[in-house]
């Protein structure tokens, strides 16, 4: 019978795809659930699974070509309706036509085609059904607030291992965080529903979980087989004689065959055709070749679209890369210690090569690998895109700048940093003093600390300062939030400051600490930049932008010598803000009373000097 496989539902917006790659070819043996084809939406690339086991009879959509959900996309024939089935009725039918001897035809057919092909199609079979025993669900939990889905980033166990119960058993990636899900029980895997690379929304069922001998229980799923390959009185004495005679068994069956055949006359001439026919069971050929083919080496490997993705933005050789995962497949852990081996060899000869150029104190830049690429958009990039859209859409944005001395404050953290380090863990940079400042100043005025409520057409000015700090990662910009920071002292701050940016370079960060921010703070100038226009986040109507801290020629008054030149520590203190609600006399006055916390530099009690 022939199986349709569809393009199924990737998400909720989500109404065509555009195939990219077929993974395998007609004619070509599959198996239940084997990725099949490569599958590119405006949101994931995914690969869809063959739904049966059988043979690829034929490849509807074309690469490159998109078809809408639910289209047809290719024929898998599963054996229990193949050619070689039909055929058996169709020889069956001829004798019957030009004989009234109806009895002897029908007793051959079965007897030495119908078994024949049909067995390997249900053993074949068995393990698939036995994928759906009973068992416990995995489900996507609940990921925060606003999370609605989340898309499988990468499977920790295969179907069939033992697990423990809350042992991480997937990865999943939302719109805000990566996460690892851990298994509800222990148990054995017994079966995977959502792929790598698809998306599923929140309680949607992932994969079950049986009990610890359920998975052996699938094997004996087979046994029905062997009832029906008893039913042939005759066949059952040459099939436990050697499984491999079994190919060849349908050879001699048309022999008999042929033998009533004469009785009607000439009629053998067409029994001849019958006997290149029965190679036509070549099918049992074909189910032993894709055995090797699994087997032959890490060049057949497929990868998934999120491991070439990695490969071409760390520049990895897939074909150099030996997989660790099932069969050899290439996983994702196998190419990030492929770049890491490929920068310490590069990194190696650099000591050698660095004294020759030393009079040249320009820094030595690499080429990128991305140099030159057309890659997919990353779906971080996509979020944060649509985000910062939605915000300068929705806003009527303006940015004000003043200029702070901090020389004071940063001869404190000098002179405290080595103390505040080995009592409270944590090293004290600079970001502590402003996070500090700038709750303070939102205190005084909280039209910088506040939300429009569009549709109710009211305004929310918040009781308490929840400030996010934007942190750079791998994968893109986040902004943890840093809950009650007006209540913190310095040393709170510092510690809160530093666990949630371990959390997100570490990709542990969840979804509840990513949200809830109503005021942020963007350290630009960690990486250099002098400042800012930076833009203000979704919900909110402000964000405080720091610039790099540079030392220079400052005129200053001095008590004794009056107006004079001195060098001092000066950083840019950057406020965008929606217009709707703040003015720029607001923005002055809350910069103006950020600045004067920042210069009286009044910490010494905090830092224990």
């Amino acid at each position: 019978m022939a199986v349709s496989v569809t393009l199924p539902a990737l998400g909720e917006s989500v109404t065509e795809g555009t195939v990219t790659r077929w993974l395998k070819a007609e004619g070509e043996r599959v198996e239940a659930d084997e990725p099949l084809l490569e599958v590119s939406t405006d949101k994931v690339d995914t690969e869809i699974p063959a739904p049966a086991a059988g043979i690829l009879a034929s490849i509807k959509v074309a690469e490159d070509e998109t078809v809408e959900v639910g289209a047809e996309l290719a024929l898998i024939d599963d054996g229990t309706g193949g050619a070689a089935p039909a055929e058996a009725p169709q020889q069956a039918a001829a004798p019957a036509e030009a004989a009234p001897e109806p009895a002897p035809a029908p007793a051959p057919a079965p007897v030495q085609e119908a078994p024949a092909a049909p067995a390997p199609a249900p053993a074949a079979e068995a393990p698939a059904a036995g994928g759906s025993a009973e068992g416990t669900d995995v489900t996507l939990p609940a990921l925060g607030e606003s999370v609605t889905e989340g898309t499988v980033t990468r499977w920790l166990k295969e179907v069939g291992d033992a697990v423990e119960a809350d042992e991480p058993l997937l990865e999943v990636s939302t719109d805000k965080v990566d996460t690892e899900i851990p298994a509800p029980v222990a148990g054995v895997l017994l079966e995977i529903v959502v792929a790598e690379d698809e998306t599923a929304e929140v309680g949607a069922k992932l994969a079950v979980i049986g009990a610890a001998g359920a998975a052996p229980a699938a094997a004996p799923a087979p046994a029905p087989a062997a009832p029906k390959a008893e039913a042939p009185a005759p066949a059952p004495a040459p099939a436990p004689a050697a499984a491999a005679p079994a190919a060849a068994a349908p050879a001699p069956a048309p022999a008999p065959a042929a033998a009533p055949a004469p009785a009607p006359a000439p009629a053998p001439a067409p029994a001849a055709p019958a006997a290149p026919a029965a190679p036509a069971p070549a099918p049992a050929p074909v189910a032993a070749a894709p055995a090797p083919a699994a087997g032959s080496g890490d060049e057949g490997a497929y990868v998934t679209p999120l491991v070439r993705k990695l490969a071409a933005e760390n520049g990895v050789d897939l074909g150099s890369v030996k997989g660790t995962g099932v069969g050899g497949r290439i996983r994702k852990q196998d190419v990030v210690a492929a770049a890491e081996a490929a920068k310490a060899a590069a990194q190696a000869p650099a000591p050698a090569a660095a004294p020759a150029p030393a009079a040249s104190k320009a820094p030595k830049l690499e080429v990128s690998p991305l140099r030159g690429q057309t890659v997919k958009m990353p779906r971080m990039r996509k979020v944060i895109g649509e985000n910062m859209m939605k915000a300068l859409h929705s806003q009527a944005q303006l940015t004000s700048v003043v200029e702070v001395d901090i020389t004071k404050l940063m001869r404190l953290r000098a002179q405290a940093k080595e103390s505040f380090a080995a009592r409270e863990g944590v090293k004290l940079s600079p970001m502590p003093f402003f996070v500090k400042a700038a709750a303070q100043a939102l205190k005084a005025y909280p039209v910088v600390n506040a939300r429009i409520n569009e549709d109710e057409g009211t305004i929310t000015y918040f009781d308490s300062e929840n400030i996010g700090i934007a942190v750079d990662s791998e994968k893109g910009l986040m902004t943890p939030v840093i809950k009650g920071a007006g209540d913190l002292n310095l040393a709170g701050i510092a510690k809160k400051t530093a666990e949630l940016a371990g959390k997100v370079r570490g990709s542990k960060i969840t979804p509840d600490e990513l949200s809830g921010a109503t005021f942020t703070i963007s350290n630009t100038g960690s990486r250099g930049a002098l400042f800012d226009t930076i833009i203000v986040p979704p919900n909110q109507v402000a964000i405080l932008g720091i610039g790099a801290t540079v030392r220079r020629p400052v005129v200053i008054n001095h008590p004794d010598l009056g107006e004079t030149i001195a060098v001092r520590d000066m950083v840019h203190v950057v406020l965008s803000y929606d217009h709707r609600l703040v003015d720029g006399a607001d923005a002055a006055r809350y910069l103006t009373a950020v600045k004067a916390i920042l210069e009286a530099g009044e910490f010494e009690v905090e830092l224990g000097l």
